[in-house]
């Protein structure tokens, strides 16, 4: 097959994705939660630009050297009050669906 028909196929597939979208949509891509058909697009806009695929690459790479950092400690009061408004929050949620603007200062 011609390498430009290729390339001409490859690119109404993928339905004209743009890099700022692919981009846009590279966590849902690694997080599994694209469609088929938007997994389909996002991987034919892959094959077809070098720059989307390294953008893809490096943020593999981020995410796994942040994967090895270890988390930073919390306060002991810090971590009691954040617990304290959580449970206040859920709570609220259970009784009556809304939440509290209160509860976010």
């Amino acid at each position: 097959m011609d390498k430009d028909f290729r390339q001409t196929v490859m690119a109404y597939l993928a339905g004209k994705l743009t890099c700022r979208q692919v981009a846009e949509a590279i966590t849902d891509y690694l997080d599994g939660s694209l469609s088929f058909w938007q997994r389909v697009r996002f991987e034919l806009h892959l094959g077809m630009c070098i720059g989307c695929r390294n953008y893809l690459r490096q943020m593999k790479k981020t995410i796994q050297l942040l994967g090895t950092l270890p988390p930073d400690p919390i306060p002991d009061h810090i971590r009691d009050e954040l617990l304290r408004r959580f449970r206040t929050w859920s709570h609220h949620q259970k009784h009556t669906g809304e939440r509290s603007e209160q509860e976010w200062r």
